[in-house]
């Protein structure tokens, strides 16, 4: 009897250890306050430090040192700086990996746009974007969902492409469509 009440009890307690993962933003909805992550330099950023005259296109991806799904899609981007620019938005690529790791490969790979590291998965949780795939103990523990968003000036979610399948990722024209459909 011990035993089993034992176990139950040790049972609860990874149950209740376990976060309640927070809603999907939606579309339309203003993202939430506490938007803060750091830059390449450690340094603290918020929402409107990385939002360009009309807006941020942000992407939330899974690694940039171990997906290579991720490093495809960051190195394609690149080629969405200037359009997006031309239209008023800034791009932004945020992750779980450390600034170390984000600033190497942004480096190695000759990338100029914003990258940003949410170590603790605050931000990802705060859009309601964490994969719960990955549990406790799991390497990948707090990654987010490959996810792109529009974001406006004003903090309001304009548009998304939340992945269903990590592989498949919004190409650049798809993305680019977004944003002039925005009035």
């Amino acid at each position: 009897m011990r035993l089993v009440q034992s176990i139950l009890t040790a049972a609860s307690l990874v149950v209740s250890a376990t976060p309640a993962l927070a809603a999907e933003i939606a579309t339309g909805a203003k993202l939430p306050a506490g938007f803060v992550a750091v830059d390449l330099n450690g340094k603290p950023r918020n929402l409107a430090s990385i939002t360009g005259r009309k807006g941020v296109v942000l992407v939330l991806f899974r690694s940039a040192r171990w997906c290579p799904f991720c490093q495809g899609q960051l190195k394609e981007m690149k080629a969405l700086q200037a359009p997006l620019a031309q239209r008023g938005y800034t791009l932004a690529a945020l992750s779980y990996d450390p600034p170390a790791v984000l600033a190497k490969f942004a480096g190695a790979q000759g990338l100029g746009y914003t990258f940003l590291s949410d170590e603790k998965s605050r931000v990802i949780d705060l859009l309601g974007l964490r994969d719960p795939e990955y549990g406790a103990g799991s390497f990948a523990e707090g990654v987010p969902k490959a996810s792109t968003l529009v974001i406006d000036a004003k903090g309001k979610l304009l548009w998304k492409a939340v992945a269903t399948d990590y592989k498949v990722r919004p190409q650049n024209a798809a993305i680019l469509k977004a944003v002039d459909s925005i009035k």
